[in-house]
């Protein structure tokens, strides 16, 4: 019951900061439907606009036997989908950001700290109040773009490519551990910042492993399947495990009274 009410408590504070909730409404809208436009908009493709695609884009395509078009759609699927990875990350360390670091800037942490709340109800509310609405921003934003491509691709193999199992085990398995690992970056981040606008741009910090897997991807440096996406997430856990200790240990009642000012 405390903790749905510290929940309940952070939504009310957090979402009147436009900027939380430009993050929150408007980054899964772009995410679903930037994808979206582009397929829409290579419907038609000639080889020659193949030219400037990855060396191992065009033999994958040779090899499985794809048109110009199909190619061209499941190489921009598999790049864009990768997008959905960062909602889990972006979103979350902005609103525990703004939450904690806030909290720190108006003094409103400390009439909190005495109540009978625990600490670790504190951070276990904190954590959910970021976490909740990340994944389901990002679920459904991945949904949205799941049934929207339906309508715009050129055939059933590139749609294949789209609901690959590679997809939905990372949307299932990997976001999920990507948004406890913003989130415990957050809280760490916070205990060392007194200006939530600094706490968002170290936080911003955590994209950059999801950017490297993007680029090794388009290069061919890193082949995304099912095995890997299994070993990322087990990688993802032990690194979460580590986080969130952390930021237990940086989150304590007697450092923020005395030095959180």
């Amino acid at each position: 019951m405390r903790i749905r009410t510290l929940i309940d408590k952070e939504w009310n504070e957090v979402f009147k900061n436009k900027l939380v909730l430009f993050t929150v409404l408007l980054l899964p809208l772009v995410f679903a439907v930037l994808p979206l436009v582009q397929l829409a908009t290579t419907r038609q493709v000639n080889p020659g606009e193949l030219s400037d695609a990855p060396g191992n884009i065009a033999r994958l395509c040779d090899l499985q036997g794809l048109t110009s078009a199909e190619c061209m759609q499941t190489f921009l699927s598999q790049s864009f989908m990768l997008f959905f990875f960062l909602m889990p990350l972006m979103i979350p360390v902005t609103i525990a950001s703004y939450s904690i670091v806030g909290e720190k800037t108006t003094r409103s942490l400390e009439p909190l700290l005495a109540t009978p709340t625990t600490t670790a109800e504190i951070i276990v509310g904190k954590g959910l109040a970021a976490v909740i609405p990340a994944m389901a921003a990002g679920w459904l934003s991945f949904a949205v773009y799941l049934i929207g491509a339906r309508f715009f691709v050129v055939s059933d193999r590139v749609y294949a490519a789209i609901a690959s199992p590679v997809w939905l085990v990372g949307m299932v398995l990997v976001a999920p551990l990507l948004t406890l690992f913003s989130v415990g970056a957050a809280i760490v981040i916070s205990s060392r910042v007194n200006d939530p606008r600094a706490a968002e741009q170290l936080g911003a910090l955590v994209i950059l492993p999801v950017l490297a897997v993007f680029i090794g991807q388009i290069f061919g440096v890193i082949a995304l399947n099912v095995t890997s996406m299994i070993v990322f997430a087990g990688v993802m856990l032990v690194v979460d495990a580590g986080m969130l200790y952390l930021a237990a240990k940086l989150f304590q009642r007697e450092t923020i009274l005395t030095r959180w000012r």
